[in-house]
């Protein structure tokens, strides 16, 4: 009876709040606009108080730098893997490739993992992290790019990257962590005045994301076919690469809590960013109904993550 209390815990505030976004859509209760300045709270404000206290409290060891070179070639092997097999299968959209690998973990994956595990083992997180948002803010925004009419230079990419809040939340962290001087700090328990800035900060974090994913869930305007051939490709993808990253992983007697971080991360949506790049609202549509429908399938699957936990 206990673990199923505690199952309903995990599982319900992520229900409830995708059932509240949704019913904010159908009764005008927000509006778009509303929802684009909580997405803007959430990824410019709370989502970077969460990196900061992630990446400030992890490990840094040789087997960080492992596990980030790691997680950067599965996102390479996804893009390569999306390319191979959606001609195969006649996806013929450019953004197959893309569909096909990178993960929401900000948007998504920090508020999941901490529901799951807790705020004590977001360091395995970050860790697991720190790859792939190397990868989407360099090969994969650079491919992206390459199609485009007027592709994104390597200068401004670089000027983007540097002034996004997220990645200089990230950097900030690895330096108060990689530098030891978080740990300095909390020899005398000064850590504690930046922990609670980030713990109040970032609070509303997982509510207001999943607020605005209910938000955007809308079934009658999925193009089923189309997307339901895409969203089972990476399904497959994301299968073969974790077990593959399972079997490096346990080969090198790397903790459970890693174990953990892979285990949410391969279950998440590719990023969120991706419909700003369609060409068309064809594409758009496409594109958005594809992250709608892997979103509802990462809620499945942190489900059955919560029940086998």
């Amino acid at each position: 009876m206990d673990n199923i209390i505690q199952i309903i815990n995990i599982v319900l505030p992520v229900i409830l709040m995708l059932a509240i976004g949704m019913l904010c859509r159908r009764h005008n209760i927000l509006s778009r606009e509303g929802i684009g300045a909580l997405k803007s709270v959430a990824v410019n404000i709370a989502l970077p108080a969460v990196m900061l206290n992630a990446f400030s409290t992890m490990n840094y060891t040789a087997n960080t730098v492992f596990v980030t070179l790691l997680m950067f070639l599965v996102c390479v092997a996804g893009w390569l893997l999306g390319k191979i097999l959606g001609k195969i299968l006649h996806l013929d959209s450019r953004f197959t490739p893309f569909i096909t690998t990178g993960f929401e973990a900000g948007m998504l994956g920090y508020s999941l993992f901490i529901l799951l595990y807790g705020s004590e083992n977001l360091g395995s997180f970050a860790t697991v992290d720190l790859g792939q948002v190397l990868f989407v803010f360099t090969l994969y925004k650079l491919w992206l790019n390459k199609n485009e009419k007027q592709a994104v230079s390597a200068s401004q990419l670089v000027r983007e990257m540097f002034t996004s809040p997220t990645v200089i939340a990230i950097l900030a962290g690895i330096i108060l962590g990689a530098t030891g001087l978080y740990k300095l700090m909390a020899q005398s328990g000064i850590n504690t005045i930046i922990d609670s800035c980030t713990d109040f900060i970032s609070a509303p974090t997982g509510a207001i994301i999943l607020l605005c994913i209910g938000y955007d869930l809308v079934p009658g305007q999925i193009p089923w076919l189309r997307v339901g051939k895409v969203s089972f490709l990476r399904i497959i993808i994301m299968l073969v690469l974790r077990i593959v990253t399972g079997l490096v992983v346990r080969a090198l007697g790397m903790d459970n809590s890693l174990d953990y971080a892979l285990n949410v991360m391969f279950i998440l949506p590719s990023p969120f960013v991706l419909p700003v790049f369609a060409d068309d609202e064809q594409q758009r549509t496409y594109v958005s109904s594809t992250l709608s429908v892997s979103t509802c399938i990462t809620i499945i699957g942190f489900i059955i993550l919560a029940i086998i936990k």
